[in-house]
């Protein structure tokens, strides 16, 4: 099989994806397309529809996870049968549990694990300057001196000493207002995620920046959420997209948006406050991803240090500035969601070690998180320069976007092919680099010249060069 033709509405009320997923459930159930009968490769069909390859990889992840298709290594995606499917679901299965049902395919995530010379990944940390010794030190004293306690369960939201820690940091360096009650403590921002989903008593439909920041993205789906995809412009997330997408939630990145490294303006937060503040049950998600790492001008306030009405959920995590290991995320919920998760979460046990709490508690309140942080900025200003200075003197660089903060940049490039085509051409040389195709989740295509993402956190200075210098050489 060629091609599938079929009708889909960008503006709709379904994402792309489920529609293109749904159109091939009902031809599969229908017999219209057989058993054995082999689907248009991802590329093919992404080029024929005119959408993004990732939304034709979404739907296939879920028809696949269903049990509709398969996929045979080097030869594509086939259909399976599906008789004892159809009784079972096709018939039984309603939107909603549709959208619970949507699990994300652990391929999609595991599909890049060959190992490459050179991988700019945006996801990158540097460990080899973390002060192992003095955090070493730290958690034998804690174990010598509290041992028996550290091993006893603490409170729910997180230990108090804790939160407070994290509350006096987020006022000084984030501008966030509250109180050590409204933290939470949780074992990364995907499981506060689900716990806020059951906070919000209730199924929300949620505005997502696209393009999005994935892992926020699959949760959300994953839970059941319906997923709007509102556009980007220079000042990030657009207003009247969202009040057209009939959300009760945004969420957004308005320090540093992950891929495009957007920094939302005041104008434009305000904007969002007020179409938060427009209806009662309306609430801000700010994820505060890379905030720490700015290079030029001060640092950007938080959005939640702007509200005034109690509408902002503010997201951190501490796995960018101290190390993804640590697992340790937290969330400032407004009063009024508070008392909800009192009444509805309150019993749950916290997921954080209290001896991971107390070893990053004495690191923050000892000085050594604020230096091994001053130590970091030095280090990655460095690379970052180091890629600006580099790309500008590339023929093919055209533009370079988000290079004022963060851990990666986008590079607008002017070659004449695709972005999946210079990605794979660079990855037959040992070279990891990541298209923002990859992140759109509204189907439209972003631009019509390949955009690359260069990620410099994990790579030393000289990795770095010799890495860029062999892109060069076969881009040029």
């Amino acid at each position: 099989m060629k091609e599938l033709s079929m009708e889909l509405k960008a503006d709709g009320a379904k994402p792309l994806y489920q529609q293109i997923y749904e159109y091939i459930r009902a031809e599969i159930i229908k017999q219209n397309i057989k058993q054995g009968e082999k689907l248009p490769s991802t590329r093919f069909l992404s080029e024929y529809l005119e959408v993004s390859r990732s939304t034709v990889e979404l739907a296939y992840d879920q028809l696949t996870s269903e049990g509709y298709i398969e996929a045979e290594p080097y030869r594509g995606f086939f259909v399976c049968d599906v008789t004892e499917v159809y009784d079972l679901r096709a018939e039984r299965m309603s939107e909603g549990q549709l959208q619970m049902s949507m699990k994300t395919n652990e391929n999609h995530w595991e599909k890049h694990t060959k190992k490459y010379l050179y991988d700019f990944s945006p996801n990158g940390v540097d460990l080899s300057v973390f002060p192992f010794k003095t955090w070493s030190n730290i958690t034998r004293t804690l174990l010598l001196d509290q041992g028996e306690e550290l091993f006893v369960s603490g409170e729910a939201r997180g230990d108090l000493s804790f939160r407070c820690a994290i509350a006096n940091y987020l006022h000084q360096a984030r501008g966030v207002n509250c109180s050590p009650e409204q933290i939470i403590v949780g074992a990364g921002n995907e499981y506060l995620q689900m716990l806020l989903a059951q906070i919000l008593e209730g199924k929300f439909r949620i505005a997502m920046e696209s393009p999005a920041y994935l892992p926020a993205y699959y949760t959300f789906r994953n839970l059941g959420f319906f997923v709007s995809p509102v556009e980007l412009d220079r000042e990030g997330m657009r207003v009247d997209q969202l009040e057209n997408s009939g959300a009760d939630i945004a969420y957004v990145m308005p320090s540093h948006q992950f891929p495009t490294g957007t920094v939302m303006p005041m104008k434009r937060r305000l904007e969002l406050l007020a179409w938060a503040a427009g209806e009662p049950d309306r609430y801000i998600i700010e994820d505060d991803y890379d905030s720490e790492f700015r290079y030029r001008g001060k640092p950007i306030p938080s959005l939640q240090g702007s509200d005034r009405f109690g509408r902002v959920i503010y997201l951190g995590t501490f796995s960018r500035s101290i190390a993804p290991a640590t697992r340790v995320s937290y969330m400032v919920l407004p009063l009024p969601l508070l008392e909800q998760y009192k009444k509805a979460c309150g019993f749950y046990a916290s997921t954080v070690p209290r001896l991971m709490q107390s070893t990053i508690f004495h690191f923050i309140q000892e000085g050594y998180f604020e230096r091994n942080l001053n130590k970091m900025r030095v280090i990655y200003k460095k690379r970052h320069e180091l890629l600006i200075d580099y790309l500008k003197g590339c023929g093919w660089c055209d533009k370079i976007r988000g290079e004022h903060s963060g851990l990666h940049l986008l590079v607008q490039t002017n070659l004449n092919c695709t972005e999946q085509e210079v990605i794979a051409k660079l990855a037959r040389e040992g070279i990891r680099v990541y298209g923002l195709s990859e992140y759109n989740i509204g189907g439209k295509c972003l631009t019509q010249k390949p955009v690359l993402i260069f990620g410099f956190g994990g790579m030393k200075e000289d990795e770095l060069m010799d890495g860029l210098k062999k892109t060069g050489k076969i881009l040029h």
